[in-house]
């Protein structure tokens, strides 16, 4: 009886804490919702930035690869290695608890490792091979396609059909994900099917990184999530890269290339975009975040020398449509 009591009382004292850690998480959601419009402009500007250097970041690789032959797994590797310093150290610095606090929660590192494989590094290797069979701009719109999957999710996990304005969304999706493709010629591909195999694995790695880390970052920051799973991403690679015995001649404009996209291209568009969504919210941040196949176009035509027809013109236009029905 004794026995029994105990086990009940354990029971109970489990699902207090339980309890407790559910209504945390639900205050610091609120805290997300709830805004100051000072902070809504903080948010709206630093998800503007961060789409907008994404999508430079996507010119800047695709000159990397072409100019410099840059293997895309050697400079996923690099990349994800050095931001992860960066990370690191600024988590260091401005929240040193909770890095503490991330490296000594053992229970979650199944998790971390998920996130790393799924948000980290296949979004980034799909994301950089995208590029290299296409170019930046038709590889940022691809990657908009990943609010198709977020809705897909959404509707299986609420189990509802999608709304008519949804439904619109979708249909563009894949009309303008046809035109891209096709060139509006049935008979073939005037994109490279493997440009569009791994554009669309983009869209659906980078629809998992709006989902799976949001509950990491809410409990040990999104600046120390950064840098455990870009770490780890970085450290996976490198078997397969071997940065150590691969390194590129580059000249000055190379190095300076390079560094764009490890310092601006991932840390701060990483870092400023999620810091932007935890301001805005995820529906805002998505609509803002159109800056980023924006900026890759016009890098793509001015800096790459990349030319679009009409017709791939009209399928990002419609991708992007899609972004404000599709919320």
């Amino acid at each position: 009886m004794a026995k029994q009591t105990s086990g009940q009382a354990s029971q109970s004292q489990k699902t207090s804490e339980s309890q407790k850690n559910a209504k945390k998480t639900a205050k610091k959601m609120e805290h997300v919702l709830e805004q100051t419009p000072k902070s809504l402009l903080i948010g709206t500007g630093m998800t503007l930035l961060g789409g907008a250097m994404w999508g430079m970041n996507s010119t800047v690789a695709k000159l990397l690869m072409r100019d410099y032959q840059l293997d895309p797994v050697w400079l996923s590797c690099v990349r994800a290695l050095f931001a992860s310093l960066i990370f690191l150290v600024g988590s260091a610095i401005t929240t040193p608890q909770k890095l503490a606090g991330a490296v000594k929660d053992v229970k979650s590192y199944p998790k971390y490792l998920v996130t790393t494989l799924i948000c980290v590094l296949l979004v980034q290797v799909s994301y950089l091979m995208t590029i290299d069979w296409t170019n930046s701009g038709t590889a940022t719109v691809l990657q908009t396609l990943n609010l198709v999957f977020v809705l897909t999710w959404v509707c299986l996990r609420v189990k509802r059909l999608p709304l008519k304005h949804e439904l619109v969304g979708v249909l563009l999706a894949f009309a303008g994900t046809f035109l891209i493709a096709t060139g509006g010629n049935f008979a073939s591909l005037s994109l490279p099917w493997q440009g569009l195999a791994w554009g669309l694995v983009d869209a659906v790695s980078t629809a998992a990184m709006s989902i799976l880390p949001v509950m990491l970052m809410l409990k040990w920051g999104d600046m120390t999530i950064n840098g455990i799973t870009f770490l780890m991403s970085g450290l996976i690679l490198c078997p397969f890269a071997q940065p150590w015995a691969n390194i590129p001649a580059l000249d000055a404009r190379g190095v300076l290339l390079l560094l764009y996209t490890i310092v601006c291209g991932t840390f701060l568009a990483f870092w400023l975009y999620m810091a932007g969504v935890m301001r805005v919210g995820a529906v805002r941040a998505t609509m803002l975040g159109t800056s980023e196949p924006v900026m890759a176009t016009i890098t793509a035509v001015a800096w790459a020398g990349e030319t679009f027809t009409f017709t791939d013109l009209t399928g990002f236009a419609m991708i992007i449509i899609m972004v404000f029905l599709v919320r």
